[in-house]
């Protein structure tokens, strides 16, 4: 008699460059928009100089993460991580924290996709194009992680490859002149200011450690995935930077010719070399979608098995740890994320989602560097098949950048604080009322 196939376990198809991929899909997107409107607000100087921190704390984050995820390799992520080393409630806060910055973060670029969209199709409303593409995009992951990952990693490289050439273009035609004029226009306070839009240059990349489950030989492949990936996204941010601001100054990629911020910092940078109506304008227009929609089906991946695993280990309604049969994907989780941000987008409020998800991101981080130093304490045998180097201080700095990015975030965005408070507070509560009614009922 066969014997019947677990089916509440990930299927492992995914390889070092499946993960690669994955990891520089999540947050190319950056790259293409949003960090520029940093601009503003901290200048050249201000924003390059927050950058140069952000880096910093992303590249001791990713080495100390990768120590984690290979130590413990499960879909949960951040949140299995600190429930190990520091206990059920704190697992739930950083998997609450982790779930916001997955869950919010795709509607922001689900808009920009159906902005991007409507320029060509400007009889579809732009609401109805993104909507079209959640639905879609939900359907794919559906159907399996390799065919995802393999759509990926195809869509990631086109996206590599136009920044490459943007990068080539336009730094023969970089002055000096350029970026140093008018470099900090709000003082220094400008470049604290600039903070969450440095960190949208990266946000998301620990997304590679919730496909753990599914990778083949997960302490090997995410280790080499993670790291490259890393190194890769540094690269482009640098080339970007530079490229961009240098041809014209900062105010050219940030303000449109009637004074209203841009979306599109790339595309204003390279039409000042070749002019609106030149095929590489319109190339880098058209695969810049690419890298939109590899961050927004990467971070719709993460999203998913991290709604999972906390499905999965009861810390939400157990119908959300439940695998699709067929195909062996969090299909329930999927579909979930995907109503919750269809009901994000249909606020309108665009700039407030993606504030909300680096809050989320930056409350994960903190949580999961003060786990990487408990757990080498609380279980120092713990095979660790990677050890992040120059420890405890590549976590300790990493923990350090991100508590006064956090601290700078608060004191900019006050409302937003407390409704990101509020959101962690009822659900934390919630979570342990429910914990205590389990408990009675036992």
């Amino acid at each position: 008699m066969d014997v019947p196939k677990q089916t509440n376990t990930l299927k492992r198809t995914l390889t070092p460059i499946l993960v690669w991929g994955l990891g520089v899909g999540y947050v190319i997107s950056g790259m293409y928009f949003g960090w520029n409107l940093g601009l503003e607000k901290g200048g050249t100087l201000g924003l390059a100089l927050a950058t140069l921190v952000i880096v910093l704390m992303y590249l001791c984050f990713t080495f100390s993460y990768s120590e984690l995820a290979a130590a413990i390799p499960k879909a949960g992520g951040g949140f299995d991580y600190a429930s190990r080393a520091l206990g059920k409630h704190w697992g739930f806060l950083a998997g609450m924290a982790q779930n916001i910055e997955f869950i919010f973060a795709p509607p922001a670029i689900a808009y920009a996709i159906g902005a991007y969209f409507n320029l060509f199709f400007p009889g579809i409303p732009i609401l109805a194009i993104a909507i079209v593409v959640y639905v879609l995009f939900t359907a794919l992951n559906i159907y399996g992680v390799r065919a995802a990952a393999v759509f990926e990693l195809f869509i990631t490289v086109l996206a590599v490859g136009e920044l490459l050439l943007f990068a080539g273009i336009t730094l023969p035609h970089v002055s000096l002149h350029h970026l140093t004029d008018n470099a900090l226009p709000n003082g220094w306070g400008g470049m604290f200011a600039s903070i969450p839009f440095a960190i949208w240059f990266f946000l998301g990349i620990e997304g590679v450690a919730n496909v753990a489950e599914e990778t083949i030989d997960p302490q090997k492949t995410i280790t080499k995935g993670f790291g490259f990936a890393i190194l890769t996204l540094v690269l482009l941010c640098i080339l970007t930077f530079i490229g961009s601001i240098g041809v014209a100054g900062w105010e050219a990629v940030v303000f449109k010719a009637d004074g209203t911020s841009s979306d599109s910092p790339l595309p204003m940078a390279l039409g000042k070399i070749v002019g609106d109506n030149h095929s590489l304008y319109h190339l880098l227009i058209a695969i810049g979608l690419f890298g939109l929609v590899a961050s927004f089906h990467g971070l719709m991946l993460a999203a998913g098995r991290s709604t999972f695993e906390f499905g999965k280990i009861g810390f939400a309604p157990a119908f959300l740890g439940r695998i699709n049969k067929r195909f062996q994907t969090p299909a329930t989780a999927l579909i979930a994320n995907m109503c919750i941000g269809i009901i994000a987008l249909l606020t309108g409020k665009t700039a407030a989602i993606i504030t909300l998800s680096v809050f989320g991101a930056l409350c994960l981080y903190i949580i999961s560097m003060v786990s990487v130093i408990r757990l080498r304490k609380k279980e120092p045998h713990l095979e660790r098949p990677f050890r992040v180097p120059f420890y405890p201080f590549t976590p300790l700095l990493a923990l350090v950048i991100a508590i006064l990015s956090l601290i700078a975030m608060i004191v900019y965005n006050l409302l937003l604080a407390g409704i990101f408070l509020s959101i962690m507070l009822g659900c934390f509560i919630t979570f342990l009322l429910s914990r205590s009614t389990k408990r009675n009922i036992a």
